[in-house]
């Protein structure tokens, strides 16, 4: 019998908005921990990305918030800007019911003053990463005496990322009596360790990803001598075709070494590791979404959250160290139905790190050795795959603080002054101050030239190609 969100207590004016965002029934995890959360005890989740977890956790905040009180009554601790960001939307969305609800960002890589002035002004939620938070906390600018909840969400990566004396230091200055939620992907040893320490008898949930999410994927093993890795990954990338591929590494220093590679041999390639500062890494994962990058090498630290759709393609460059993440990091191929192909490289046929891996999918591998030296030199195979990408990506100075909406700039650039058709424009990302929009690669000079002659919604704007 299938839960409904009926049946998990929630108040009638957060069903109504459930039902108005289209969700028919609640995800596992949400079924799991919305009626603990509610209850007021302690939880420790593990769920893969997508699997609905922010609305697990929103909704029970949500629900129990005093408006009233224009106090910090929720906090969210998150890696990253782009993932508070994300956060942060989706609160406002559940809270379409709740008029007067005050969310904010605290996050680094921004002006600091406005946040301090919301604050001041009085909020209800806080959503921010682990370096302001503390920071604020230091110097009294966040207030938390009524703080009834505190969730970290990404917890592994946030530890991961180096935040772990930061996230430390902010569990220590919350009220001892409080709600703390961990949810985190995989469980290594300082999840268990912050669990124990900061947690109150927590109920552990853990949603698997279903086997049959996978049937459409088909998983390779490819063995090739630790010398010839790179140009095992340039016969895949040539064997499987695809629009749009993902590379994984564990270490930054080999993300560096295959962009350097096959970026100067003309393959349409980026990066995504943590010395990226934030906007360049939204910007790469626009340009990565709208088919202005065909190819993007990353870490697990900087690829997690990361969703693409129809993403064709997934490498395993190096194996992870957990099964775990080998399930998360294939699980980004094969979305909704799709084919999808994971190829992993390994110096040994019976590797066990990656059988004890494809064990956990409940599908066997396809084992290939190929002959690389009849493959051809690297130079020559590196050719065989370079060109540009498709489209290209005008990043315009706007966005849904300036009132900008996808459609204004469809209008700006297929209007009488843009001259553009509907086909030549891919994908629009309308952020808070910025916008990236995607056009064909013949079209953009003209299409960036159009935009800075001309105006959106009676503004002027600046428009750069960024690739």
């Amino acid at each position: 019998m299938k839960t409904s969100f009926e049946s998990l207590n929630l108040s009638p004016e957060l069903l109504g908005v459930v039902d108005q965002m289209g969700y028919t029934e609640p995800s596992q995890i949400q079924a799991a921990a919305i009626p603990i959360l509610l209850a007021g005890d302690d939880v420790i989740g593990q769920s893969k990305t997508g699997s609905g977890k922010t609305a697990a956790f929103a909704l029970p905040i949500l629900q129990e918030v005093d408006l009233d009180n224009r106090e910090v009554q929720a906090l969210v601790l998150c890696p990253t800007r782009e993932l508070s960001a994300q956060v942060a939307r989706e609160f406002r969305k559940l809270a379409r019911a709740h008029s007067g609800l005050s969310v904010i960002e605290v996050v680094g890589g921004q002006p600091s003053r406005p946040q301090r002035e919301a604050l001041e002004r009085g909020v209800h939620v806080v959503i921010g990463t682990p370096g302001r938070v503390q920071d604020f906390l230091q110097r009294r600018v966040l207030e938390v005496h009524d703080l009834r909840t505190v969730v970290l969400d990404e917890a592994d990566r946030m530890l991961d990322m180096g935040f772990g004396e930061d996230v430390g230091r902010i569990l220590k200055s919350l009220p001892h009596k409080r709600q703390t939620v961990l949810f985190s992907a995989t469980f290594p040893d300082s999840i268990e360790s912050i669990s124990r320490k900061y947690q109150n008898q927590p109920y552990r949930i853990t949603v698997e990803t279903p086997k049959q999410e996978l049937d459409h994927i088909l998983q390779v093993q490819l063995v090739a001598h630790p010398d010839k890795h790179l140009q095992a990954l340039v016969w895949a990338l040539k064997k499987y075709p695809h629009e749009s591929a993902l590379v994984f590494c564990n270490f930054k220093s080999s993300v560096a070494d295959v962009v350097d590679h096959l970026g100067h041999a003309g393959v349409s390639i980026e990066r995504l590791d943590g010395d990226l500062d934030q906007f360049h890494r939204d910007q790469v994962l626009a340009r990565f979404r709208n088919g202005s990058v065909r190819i993007l090498v990353a870490t697990d630290v900087a690829g997690r959250g990361l969703d693409v759709k129809d993403l064709d393609l997934v490498v395993n460059l190096e194996l992870p160290s957990q099964p775990e993440i080998y399930l998360h990091r294939i699980g980004r191929t094969g979305r909704a139905g799709e084919r999808g192909c994971a190829v992993s490289i390994t110096s040994h046929r019976d590797d066990k790190r990656l059988r004890t891996a494809a064990q956990l999918t409940g599908h066997s591998l396809d084992i290939i050795e190929p002959n690389l030296d009849q493959a051809g030199p690297l130079p020559v195979q590196l050719a065989s795959i370079a060109g540009s990408a498709p489209m290209a990506t005008i990043l315009i100075s706007g966005g849904r603080k300036d009132r900008i909406r996808p459609g204004d700039i469809v209008g700006a650039l297929t209007g009488q002054a843009g001259n553009l058709r509907g086909d030549q424009l891919g994908k629009i990302e309308v952020q808070d101050r910025l916008s990236y929009v995607a056009v064909t690669r013949e079209q953009a000079p003209a299409a960036v030239k159009s935009l800075n002659a001309g105006r959106i919604k009676k503004k002027k704007f600046r428009a750069t190609l960024v690739g």
